[in-house]
């Protein structure tokens, strides 16, 4: 079960550290594997791709590319209540989107010069979406939606088969309703190998995104560079800020949302009140016996949770900001006063009833998040992931000649002088 841990200034720096230590180092032998895949993907293309499915899946899928019309009949076949579900989302998802969208400028001055910025989308991108019991419909709309938003001409999806060879119908109606141009059921390092090079059937992308394994994350993070990717995420992570006031049954329950995520996700509880500690630790139990992942939840927070008892509000907001969670919950009485002083997080809840899985599914804001502490300097997947920025430059000659002395000391001082010369040489 959590420890408790009164907050001292070294008791907590000793369970963050060891909850750093979860995503550990590279594994050497992973990294040998997915570069094999990387390096015969690029060389064999989609038979390589083939090969790899029907070896890591036990057989090659029912379709390489799901046919449009199937995609269609998924969404047309699928329970009603569900789509109406994804469609709200979409809505949500979508709003808040919209009014991330940057727009181009142009400075046009007195003297003549004209600075400026053209923003655009990407041409193509490469959604990747697991399969099995790891396929989150909702995962699609967080990285569709703000692609289209931001003008993305094209979203490629890989997903592996299930087990008979089918491709998930949840899946194919998520990526129906958020516009998923074309779709191929591949996973693994080989999928992703696919979208970074490109072959005879599947388009090159320049960016990846989406959610994976070890050996997805691994081949994202080793093709870095020939394409742009969204992050690499670590496990998931919740930090619940809670006073005397905030229900233990709410606490309990939302720490336990993101415990079950896997035995590596991290629940913390941060409070003022050792008697909301001691209620929360019973309400855990209570509440687990009824969980179909209790295994996994307790498993989370014996080795990765604890709670944090601590004097003041003030210091509760101090750890959460040492901390940097994937997702912070604020459970004071007065919870926006304190949104100002949280520096370091994926997504604040503020408040009993903004429930974490709110924001998984429904809120709007996007779901795909910094983790392992990167929050202090890496932002929430957005719109701005899906576009490109190009200054452009123009200055007339009497600009330039008012300029040039200052450029070329400047290059000089550099030992730059062709740098120099290339201004010089125009007057």
């Amino acid at each position: 079960m959590m420890r408790k841990i009164v907050a001292d200034g070294a008791a907590e720096e000793e369970f963050f550290k060891q909850v750093e230590k979860r995503s550990g180092e590279t594994d050497k032998k992973v990294t040998a594997v997915v570069t094999e895949i990387i390096e015969n993907v690029k060389a064999n293309g989609d038979s390589a791709v083939k090969a790899y499915t029907e070896k890591f899946d036990g057989k090659l899928p029912q379709y390489y590319e799901v046919p449009r019309e199937v995609i269609n009949d998924a969404l047309t076949e699928a329970d009603s209540a569900f789509t109406d579900a994804l469609l709200n989302a979409v809505e949500n998802i979508t709003d808040f989107h919209t009014r991330q969208k940057s727009q181009s400028f142009v400075n046009a001055k007195e003297n003549g010069v004209i600075l400026g910025q053209r923003v655009r989308g990407l041409e193509r991108v490469g959604l990747y979406v697991p399969g099995g019991t790891a396929a989150y419909p909702s995962s699609v709309l967080m990285n569709a939606i703000p692609a289209k938003i931001a003008g993305v001409k094209e979203i490629i999806m890989v997903t592996p088969p299930l087990k008979d060879g089918t491709p998930n119908k949840d899946i194919l109606v998520a990526a129906a309703v958020c516009g998923v141009d074309r779709i191929f059921m591949s996973g693994g390092a080989q999928a992703i190998a696919a979208l970074a090079y490109g072959t005879e059937e599947i388009p090159k992308v320049d960016k990846i995104v989406g959610p994976g394994n070890i050996f997805v994350a691994t081949a994202k993070k080793l093709l870095y560079g020939t394409v742009d990717i969204d992050m690499i995420a670590g496990p998931s992570e919740i930090l619940v800020m809670a006073d005397e006031t905030a229900d233990p049954k709410f606490v309990a329950a939302d720490l336990m949302s993101q415990a079950e995520h896997d035995k590596l996700a991290s629940s913390i509880l941060v409070t003022t009140s050792e008697e909301l500690a001691d209620k929360t630790l019973a309400e855990i139990e209570r509440q687990m016996q009824y969980l179909s992942r209790k295994e996994i939840i307790a498993s989370s927070l014996e080795n990765y949770g604890a709670i944090l008892i601590c004097k003041t509000k003030d210091e509760a907001c101090a750890l959460a900001n040492r901390f940097a969670p994937e997702h912070l919950e604020v459970l004071f009485d007065n919870p926006m006063e304190y949104i100002g002083k949280l520096d370091n997080a994926g997504s604040i809840f503020l408040g009993k009833y903004a429930s974490e899985p709110l924001g998984d599914y429904y809120a709007g804001p996007n779901h795909v998040l910094p983790t392992s502490g990167t929050a202090r300097f890496f932002s929430p997947l957005g719109v701005n992931s899906f576009e490109k920025r190009t200054s452009f430059t123009y200055y007339t000659e009497q600009a330039l000649r008012e300029a040039k002395d200052d450029i070329v000391l400047i290059a000089e001082k550099e030992g730059l002088t062709a740098h120099a010369n290339a201004i010089k040489v125009r007057f």
